[in-house]
């Protein structure tokens, strides 16, 4: 018996350490990536366990595009390259990039070469996804975005070997030691130092490892091998959108037809097609990023507009305008998208005197967002621009305002300019001061019409503190817990005095 449980104890011993072994020589992300970047420094000209691939500029879909894959110097054939790109647009000058990008990966470690991205790129806010697999891990990611220039690339090749010809003809071949302005300092293979005050053309014995545009540098690790769809996206800086609208009133200013339009400007280095656009009216919340000493070039296009509405939906506290077709951004280039349209929507002109805002009697146009009005939508911020039909039918230009966001149900006011036959003046006529913290005011507000009918005019008037209205030569409404508003006649080549007593108390 003795014997047995010797043997039977070897044996669970050896089982043990079978296991243990089995589990240490399991793959993980971590070992992987610690193994190849101790392989690398090992041997500088690279491993065999670290597999290249490139992704070339994704072509639309349904169309082929040839990549390399590098796997110990075994080439892969082509593989087809689909792009659904998605592009949400922010008004603080950013947006989002989404899109579907397919390539292979092996079981283990590959290295990613994503190019055909934004040169105003976040690296920060990459995230990559597999839908396929959870396991798939990005472990490093370089951002290579020193482009080319004939400065950058000199510095890039010191150190490296260059063929240079002077402005005689004669060429020289050594290593770069220096560059500046129009002169190189060369090492010959004689060990001689030649300096070149000026020369006609350099040549490059090599270029590996030159990007001509921005480019990400990634290492994926896989647990398998095959084709992957991955799901990409990231922020890029010099996107921006805003709203801008015209309303074209009739003679009467009492209807109007408005239409509503998507400015959209595309400094962000890249072209994106076919893309399905989104817009986020609303202020988001950023941490403030140091300036850029990136120099953009103005925009250089712009192109006609689309008939094609957009629709609109909730997120967050946000809203959210999608575009039904896909479009196409250039870089550099400013596109005027249709928004909204809605034909003889009712309209009311308003005489209004507002102090605080104008010293004079500004006319507004104001219309209900409503869906018996023709609209029932929420409207971004933007400008503003009114025409009116003069009595041959044509249109002339009015005035312009800024508008805030405005929900559905919310009233549109736009100011349109100063009204010219009517004046005000506003003055305080009395003052009390009954203790340490009441006082009683009197105001007074004329107002003077010089056309030959009567004009109604609301006189806005801003309270504060805790007040009581004492006594008003005209009635008033309570708009809010410190305004109201007098809607007074102002007789046809006459004046009209409004006055009222207000006690306040701090």
């Amino acid at each position: 018996m003795g014997v047995r449980k010797y043997f039977l104890w070897i044996i669970t011993v050896l089982i043990g350490l079978a296991l243990l072994f089995s589990a240490y020589m399991s793959p993980n992300p971590e070992s992987i990536a610690q193994a190849n970047m101790s392989g690398s420094e090992k041997n500088p000209a690279g491993s065999n366990s670290v597999i290249s691939v490139e992704i070339p500029a994704a072509a639309p879909s349904g169309i082929l595009a040839s990549g390399n894959v590098e796997a110990g110097g075994i080439e892969a054939g082509e593989t087809e390259t689909e792009k659904d790109l998605e592009l949400t647009i922010y008004e603080q000058g950013i947006a989002l990039v989404k899109e579907r990008r397919e390539i292979n990966l092996e079981n283990g470690v590959t290295q990613v070469k994503y190019t055909d991205i934004a040169s105003r790129i976040d690296p920060g806010s990459v995230i990559i996804k597999d839908p396929e697999n959870k396991d798939t891990v990005l472990l490093e990611q370089n951002y290579e975005y020193d482009l080319l220039s004939s400065s950058n690339l000199l510095e890039k090749y010191l150190g490296r070997e260059v063929n240079v010809t002077d402005r005689n003809g004669e060429t020289y071949t050594g290593i770069l030691l220096s560059h500046t302005g129009n002169s190189v300092v060369l090492e010959t293979e004689a060990k001689k130092v030649v300096v070149l005050e000026a020369f006609s053309k350099i040549e490059l014995v090599d270029s590996s490892g030159l990007s001509i545009k921005p480019a990400l540098i990634w290492q994926i690790y896989s647990p398998v091998s095959g084709t992957r769809k991955l799901m990409i996206s990231y922020l890029t800086s010099g996107i921006s959108w805003k709203a801008a609208y015209v309303l074209m009133s009739n003679a009467e200013n009492t209807e109007a037809d408005l239409r509503g339009w998507v400015n959209i400007d595309n400094r962000a280095g890249m072209t994106f097609e076919n893309a399905v656009l989104k817009l986020v009216s609303g202020q988001i919340n950023r941490v403030s990023q140091p300036a850029t000493l990136r120099t953009e070039e103005k925009a250089v296009a712009g192109e006609a507009a689309s008939q094609t509405p957009f629709s609109e939906e909730a997120l967050f506290e946000y809203h959210l305008y999608t575009l039904e077709n896909p479009a196409t951004l250039k870089n550099n280039q400013a596109k005027q998208i249709s928004l909204m349209s809605a034909d003889s929507v009712p309209i009311e002109k308003k005489l209004i005197y507002d102090s605080s805002r104008n010293e004079k009697v500004l006319a507004y146009l104001t219309l209900k967002n409503s869906n018996e009005s023709g609209l029932g939508m929420p409207l971004p911020a933007g400008v503003i621009r009114v025409y009116s039909a003069d009595s041959s039918r044509g249109l002339q230009f009015l005035g312009e305002d800024r508008i805030k966001h405005t929900p559905e149900a919310g009233e549109l006011r736009v100011a349109v300019g100063s009204a010219f036959d009517l004046t005000a003046k506003r003055n305080e006529s009395n003052y009390q001061r009954i203790s340490d913290k009441v006082e009683r005011v009197t105001y007074q507000i004329e107002l003077n019409n010089s056309k030959s009918e009567a004009q109604e005019v609301t006189v806005v008037e801003h309270l504060f503190g805790q007040w009581e209205i004492l006594e008003s030569s005209d009635k008033y409404e309570k708009i809010d817990a410190s305004t109201i508003e007098f809607r007074v006649m102002v007789p046809a080549k006459g004046t009209k005095l409004v006055s009222y007593t207000v006690e306040r108390r701090f």
